[in-house]
């Protein structure tokens, strides 16, 4: 009786062992000793990559996650590798062909997606820092996706999981622009472009990383850090590339195959930049184009949105998502243009393109000339002459000034107590190594100057005339772009208000992405996706990052 006892005791103990320990929640996502990566980090060639710190001392992705733990749990490995064939490096048409036939779903989609952010991000070697927050109902809108699913999405945005840079108010997540200053920035509502896209019936699956405050905060910092989410890293050469910025956490994401797309912003590079460096697809559209309202600025003059995508075929499906006028935004422009109408060629003729003589030192770029030559392409050298552009910084400056105020009174939560520039200075000052561990130079800047709006306008003026002069050449006739290289000459494009699309060309000997970038005139943006489609596909130059396949 006593043994019987006994036995029946050590038994309930160890059920109330086991009951007690699977009621604890799992840790998927562990900070680890980064000692010696940052140690090792310090000699890299670059100063900008001499990491001070890798992980964010702010984000617990376990938190983020725990919506997703019971769903999760029934999602096995052997699940996603069957999904892998059917998702990984696939367009929208081909995604949505495979809903229309059931072999997948919108849910299984974002499951997909959801479980191999946390495998990858999980992982102390392979984390690549680029996701700030998670839509806590983004399964329970995948099911409504799959139940209400209209029967013509093949060029639609409808279901498909997508990401936003974190300087994007939307509902349900906080908007930071990577800045612990807005950490609390939480009850917004959805900026217009995300009203569009979930308009369009697009799932917004998350936020990401980036520059913190688009990279117009440090000086000589790391390309893709922020307070916080921490430092992104490029799949392509993990602490090895840099992710190019700002919209890091964007192209970093769509390279790793965490999403089907994500959206970027621009105010000079900053979507062409880590489009290039990740090998994406990526456009900075003409001003006007898309909404800039519910989004953190730098720049009300060179601001705008973009998307960030695998293909050209996914940034046109995405292009038209977002479009939509904004009465709320004075650059705003009531546009009628279907970017995907009837699908694109592969073939291109009547187009005639300028290639800089300065860049044909380049073999990758000597190598993409040639081959527009084989695709009969019409192609003109040219030799611009250096154009100085006095007053940038000062434009972005005197703008931020005022621009984010704006921001701060309009459109953040009403908990943000913050009214200018100094304040957000003056509360990083109070915790440095925390908020500013690289300092904070280029918003010192923006308080110290006292330029004149008046003043302001004529550097706009000026800035605007030397953009133009130097890209000339796209008023001479016939010309539909002028070819260049990554964000080399994204400053004039930007001043100038041209459009750019940026489309992988290959890789250095080291595996270092570079692409050919497509500067066109206003308001062409269809044009551009044109050629780039039909140069992506004679090309076929993008290539998965290896460790991320």
């Amino acid at each position: 009786m006593k043994k019987t006892v006994l036995v029946f005791l050590v038994s309930l103990w160890l059920w109330s062992c086991s009951s007690n320990s699977s009621s604890e929640p799992v840790v998927y996502f562990k900070k680890y000793d980064e000692k010696l990566a940052v140690e090792k980090q310090q000699n890299h060639p670059k100063k900008r990559m001499q990491f001070t710190m890798f992980q964010s001392k702010y984000l617990d992705l376990n938190t983020v996650y725990e919506p997703f733990n019971d769903a999760l749990s029934d999602f096995s490995e052997s699940e996603y590798l069957k999904l892998k064939p059917l998702i990984l490096e696939k367009d929208i048409p081909f995604l949505q062909q495979q809903i229309q036939n059931g072999k997948l779903s919108y849910e299984k989609l974002t499951l997909f997606y959801l479980y191999r952010i946390r495998k990858f991000e999980s992982d102390s070697l392979l984390s690549l820092n680029s996701i700030i927050s998670i839509n806590p109902s983004v399964l329970k809108e995948a099911r409504l996706r799959d139940k209400n699913k209209p029967s013509n999405t093949e060029n639609s945005l409808y279901g498909m999981p997508i990401l936003l840079k974190d300087n994007i108010n939307t509902i349900g997540m906080p908007t930071t622009a990577g800045a612990l200053a807005l950490a609390n920035n939480k009850q917004t509502t959805d900026a217009f472009i995300v009203e569009k896209l979930k308009e369009n019936g697009a799932l917004v699956l998350g936020k990401v990383n980036l520059s913190e405050w688009a990279y117009f905060f440090c000086s000589g910092c790391p390309l893709g850090y922020s307070a916080v989410g921490g430092q992104t890293l490029n799949p392509y050469g993990r602490a090895v590339f840099e992710t190019g910025g700002s919209s890091s956490g964007s192209g970093v994401a769509v390279a790793a195959n965490f999403a089907v797309a994500a959206v970027g912003t621009e105010t000079s590079g900053s979507i062409t930049s880590p489009s290039s460096l990740n090998s994406v697809v990526g456009l900075k559209p003409t001003i006007g184009v898309f909404s800039r309202t519910g989004i953190v600025p730098i720049s009300s003059t060179l601001d705008t949105p973009g998307p960030m995508t695998k293909s050209v075929i996914d940034n046109a499906i995405f292009m038209n998502a977002m479009r939509g006028y904004d009465k709320s935004d004075s650059a705003s422009k009531e546009l009628k243009e279907d970017y995907f109408k009837e699908g694109f060629s592969k073939s291109i003729k009547n187009v005639k393109l300028v290639f800089l003589a300065s860049l044909m030192k380049d073999s990758i770029y000597a190598a993409s000339i040639d081959k527009f030559k084989k695709m009969g392409v019409e192609l003109v050298e040219e030799k611009p002459s250096s154009v100085p552009l006095n007053g940038f910084i000062t434009l972005l400056n005197i703008d931020m000034k005022h621009d984010l105020p704006n921001y701060f009174s309009n459109a953040a939560a009403k908990n943000i107590s913050l009214q200018s520039v100094k304040d957000v200075t003056d509360f990083n000052s109070k915790d440095s190594l925390l908020r500013a561990p690289y300092g904070q130079q280029l918003l010192h800047g923006i308080v110290a100057d006292t330029t004149s709006l008046k003043t302001l306008s004529v550097i706009k003026n000026n800035l605007a005339t030397s953009g133009k002069e130097y890209l000339s050449s796209l008023e001479k006739e016939g010309v539909t772009a002028i070819l260049s290289i990554n964000n080399y000459h994204s400053s004039y494009a930007a001043v100038a208000k041209y459009p750019t699309l940026t489309v992988p060309m290959g890789y250095r000997k080291s595996g270092e992405p570079v692409s050919l970038t497509f500067i066109g005139k206003p308001f062409t943006e269809r044009k551009l996706l044109e050629i780039g489609y039909a140069f992506e596909q004679f090309t076929n130059s993008r290539k998965m990052p290896k460790n991320y396949q």
